[in-house]
Parts: C-alpha cells; structure tokens; sequence
C-alpha cells in the first residue's frame, strides 16, 4: 500500500487551496512511481510495528480520498480564526489596608496630634521589590513613616536611665518654601548581642502549598540559618510549622546543637492548604513551655498571610493575638512573596502582638533584620510608646502628619495606660515628621468667618516663644504604668533644609519619595528628580549601602512613573 509522504500530503493541501506549484507535481509523480515500483511484489507478512504503520496509512488515504474530491472544487480562501486575545496574568490577590493621607488640621479646631509609634520596615522592602521587577508599588503598601524608618540614623543616644532619646528640630519643606518640617526624633538605648537576656524563640513558619516558589520556603529556610549562626548556648529555639495542620517540627534546642537546629531546618517543605490560627495557637504553647523570666520571649511568624483554613477571619485573628500578648510573649512578622502576600494581616498581627514587621525580598534584607539589627528585632527597652504633640495657635496655623495613617490615637488614649502602642528595641530609631503652616503665611484651609482660627496679622494668644510642646509615653518591660517625657519646641526663625545634618535631609528625600508614591497629594510640583538630588546629597557614611541603594529605586522609580493597571485590592 502506498503512503503519502509529509511533504507529499502538505504540498498536496497547499495544492488544493490554489497554491498548485511544481514541486507539489514533482512529489505526487514520484509517489506515483514508488507504489507501481512495489505493486507486483509479496507483501511481507506485517509485524505488530508495521500493522500500526498501515493503520496510520489507511488514515492517509482517507485524506488522500477527500483531497481528491477536494480537487474537483474550485479554489477555496481557507478561513483563519481570528487571532486569540494576548494572555493576561491574573491579577494579584496581595492584599493592603486602603489608608488615606492623613488630612491638614487646623489649630483652632484641633491643637493637639496623638499617635503610636511604628517600627515597622516591611513597607519598604516591599516597596523595593515591585521596583526592582518593574512596575511601581499600589499606593497603599507605601506607608511613609516605614520608608523613613528603614534607614538608621545617627542621633544621640540617650543618658541616664531613660530607654530612649528625644530630638526635636525644624527646616523649611523641599516641596513648599511657605511650609515648616518639625522633626521628631528617638533614639533607643543600644545594646551588645553578647549582653542581651537569653532568648526563647519559637520560629512559626508556613509550609503550605503557597510557600513553594523560590522567594517564599527557601529563601525563609537561608533566613533563618542566618539567625542560628548568631544564637547563644543560652538561647533555645524551637521549630513550629504549619499548612493543613501544625505541628513541632523541633522542640526547644539550645543554640549551641546548630547541626540539629540546622537539619531541622533543611527538612521544611511545603505542601497543603493554610491553617495558620491553629499554628498561632501552637506556638504561643511552645513559647509559653519555653519561657524564660527576665529573658526575650518571642514568636516569629514567617509567612505570607495566605490564612485559608481554620480561623480566617481578620479581626478574629488579631483579637487573638491581643489576648495572648498578655502572657509576655510577642510576636513578630516576617513576610515574604510575591502574588498572594496579605500584608494588612502581617503588619496588624505584629502590631497586635507586640511585635514589628518585616518583609524579606532578598537574603541581603533576612540578613540585615536577623543579623545586623537582630538586638532591635528582639529585644524590647520600651512599651507602649505614644507621642503626643500639642501645637501653639500663636505660632502655627495648621498642621499634618506624614505617614502613620493606621497609628492615629485619640487625645485621651495618651494618658490611658490600657490603650496599646509601639514598642521600641534596642538601638531603634524612629523619625516623625510634621508639616507646619505658620500663622501668616498662605494655607490650603481658608480662614473661618466667625471662629477663633488666627488670620494673619490677627492678634493671638499663647507662648509666642514656642511653636509646640511635644509629649512622650512609655512602659519599662514588665511595667504597668507610663512615665512622661516633655519638651517644648522653641519658635524664629526656621532654617533651609540645606543647613540641616544628612540624617535630616535624608528622611525628608525618602518622606518625599514615598509621599510622590501615594499620589503627591501635599507634595505640589516636586518630583522624583528632586527627591533624589536631595538624597544624593545627604547619603553620609552609609555604612551598609542603604542610602545608595535608595537612590538607585528612586532612578528606577522615576523610569515606571505611570499608572498601574492591576492595583492590588485594597482592604477597607
């Protein structure tokens, strides 16, 4: 039986779609040719091989039947399907809470500003992960007072025996001339790894399904043997996992058996659904078998908040955290991932828990929060820490907070030792910066008619010698009762920003920066060219290159400064 060769049977289709061409002749001549060569010879007995070469055959000769018939038929346009449309990735299920600008005040109508403090960084890094990939971050993962704080700072340290140090300072603001940056600056009490308390750590990691890509489970496992390199024979660490159930992966193991704390590592894999509230839940029972009085007693979470099974429900979760933090265990976050990261869940978890969070996109970012900064990581010098600033309406007309839009407290929570806020570790800073309209100068807010709000050369009332008076609240580890911090700001003549140290100048470019993120709502005309001449400037020693890596993001950021089109969904 004769077959059609390939080349045969497609010259011959092109044939009958009226591309007829001599080669296709050629071939159909020679096939010809070959089944009269073999028409007068035995055919061979078939094996199993060749019987399922003549079944393939015969379905060539059908076609060979049909595209004869077909021959008879004019020639005919084959009709081609419309093109698909191009693939489109599906959108991410990454999650933040929804935060908008914290508003312009004014004086008249609300002098004083009370809020907690944040040390958290994992906005940030975040941040720098959706640059580096190529498109610009949703403006709510951008929480500024986080890009400000991710960088260290070189202020004084404090003296005697309060915990931490407070700095306040002002200048004029880059983006308005008319406008004055207060600045609010601490600096905790620092402490040697070698000096600190022995540690009961209880590392909670994710091993569910979703943990499996590259910068989720691997990098967590290379993470993590970054902090057992740093461990103590007097810290104990345990190992709890969870996916469709938790489980003690390593039960509290002195930090000098690193082979056995190391194995246990290297046997995490990932697979399952996600039952993160019962591995909470086992976790603060390690923890709390573990305890370590006058010690560092804490849970760290790592994971990217994918909760699927079990508890789920937000609030439920937090709530549960809040109790739980009672026990004298905290809890920190460490997020990591990319498509399905809940952050609003990392970031209010370690809030609940007494904690900070921290999102590691890279071995160098786990190697900077567990290493480097791993005294501030763990241990804690001061609770609670509230700042609350009261503005003078002789001096200033209106004011705004830039950043810590999820940290706003009510007036009277200041003095309410019940209501949680911030804590602060050792050698933690933190910046706060506020942007003041002086009485005279021009104002977004228009003036009321019949109010008391200062116009300008309107008689006022006040301490015309200070322009604020700025108030602290924080616990001692262990303590139930806040102790007070006061200063007063002084008023004159505010200098130019140009003046001011690096550290200044710095936090004000990334303030900028992640302001012109969020949408540049205050920020006028001010771009990110400006905020990076004014980083490039102010970069000083930068120690372990985060300042010039900041100028690196802003370049790049500048280069993707256009709309998203896949904002990431927002949690109201």
């Amino acid at each position: 039986m004769h077959r059609l060769t390939p080349l045969s049977l497609c010259l011959l289709l092109g044939a009958c779609a009226g591309n007829t061409s001599a080669p296709a002749d050629r071939a159909l001549r020679e096939d010809a040719a070959t089944a009269a060569s073999h028409s007068t010879a035995e055919p061979p007995a078939p094996s199993r091989h060749e019987a399922r070469h003549d079944m393939l055959a015969d379905r060539h000769t059908l076609a060979k039947t049909a595209v004869g018939g077909m021959m008879a038929m004019p020639a005919q346009r084959i009709a081609v399907a419309p093109e698909s449309p191009p693939y489109l990735p599906p959108a991410d299920r990454e999650r933040y809470q929804a935060l908008d600008d914290n508003p312009l005040r004014t004086v008249a109508e609300a002098p004083v500003s009370t809020f907690s403090i944040d040390v958290d960084t994992g906005s940030w890094s975040n941040a720098r992960r959706f640059i580096s990939s190529g498109r610009l971050p949703p403006s709510d993962a951008v929480r500024v007072e986080e890009f400000i704080n991710y960088f260290p700072y070189d202020y004084a340290p404090p003296r005697g025996d309060t915990p931490f140090a407070v700095h306040t300072d002002t200048a004029r603001a880059p983006w308005d001339a008319d406008k004055i940056l207060l600045r609010i600056a601490l600096k905790g009490q620092d402490q040697a790894k070698e000096t600190l308390p022995p540690a009961n750590l209880v590392f909670l990691v994710d091993v569910s399904g979703s943990m499996q890509s590259a910068d989720k489970l691997p990098l967590l496992k290379s993470a993590l043997k970054l902090l057992v390199a740093q461990l103590r024979p007097q810290d104990h660490i345990a190992l709890v996992t969870y996916a469709g159930a938790a489980q003690v992966a390593l039960p509290a193991t002195p930090g000098d058996h690193k082979a056995t704390i190391l194995a246990a590592i290297d046997q995490l894999r990932a697979g399952g659904s996600t039952a993160g509230a019962s591995g909470i839940e086992l976790a603060y029972q390690s923890a709390r078998a573990g305890f370590k009085d006058g010690g560092i007693n804490r849970i760290l979470l790592a994971t990217d908040g994918d909760f699927n099974v079990g508890m789920t429900d937000f609030r439920q979760l937090k709530g549960r955290v809040e109790q739980q933090r009672a026990s004298g265990v905290s809890l920190s976050t460490l997020g990591f991932g990319t498509g399905n990261l809940n952050e609003h869940l990392m970031e209010q978890l370690a809030d609940a828990g007494d904690g900070a969070y921290a999102y590691i996109d890279t071995l160098m970012e786990g190697h900077k929060v567990l290493v480097n900064e791993m005294t501030s990581t763990l241990a804690t010098i001061a609770k609670d820490v509230k700042i609350q600033v009261e503005f003078n309406p002789a001096t200033v007309r209106d004011y705004r907070l830039i950043g810590y839009e999820n940290r706003q407290l009510a007036r009277e929570d200041f003095s309410n030792d019940k209501v949680d806020a911030g804590d602060i570790g050792a050698g933690h800073t933190i910046t706060a910066l506020y942007e003041l309209t002086p009485v005279g100068a021009r104002s977004l807010i228009e003036p009321l008619r019949y109010g008391s709000d200062p116009r300008p050369g309107a008689a006022t009332t006040g301490r015309s010698a200070e322009l604020a008076h700025v108030r602290l609240r924080y616990k001692r580890p262990g303590a139930h009762t806040s102790a007070l911090i006061e200063q007063p700001v002084a008023a004159g003549p505010v200098p130019a920003l140009a003046t001011r140290s690096d550290d200044f100048r710095f936090a004000v470019a990334i303030a900028g920066f992640g302001q012109h993120l969020r949408g540049g709502k205050y920020t006028g005309q001010w771009s990110l060219a400006d905020a990076r001449a004014l980083a490039a400037g102010a970069t000083g020693t930068d120690r372990f290159g985060h300042r010039g890596e900041a100028l690196r993001l802003i370049e790049l950021a500048a280069a993707l400064d256009v709309p998203s089109p896949h904002p990431a969904r927002r949690i109201e």
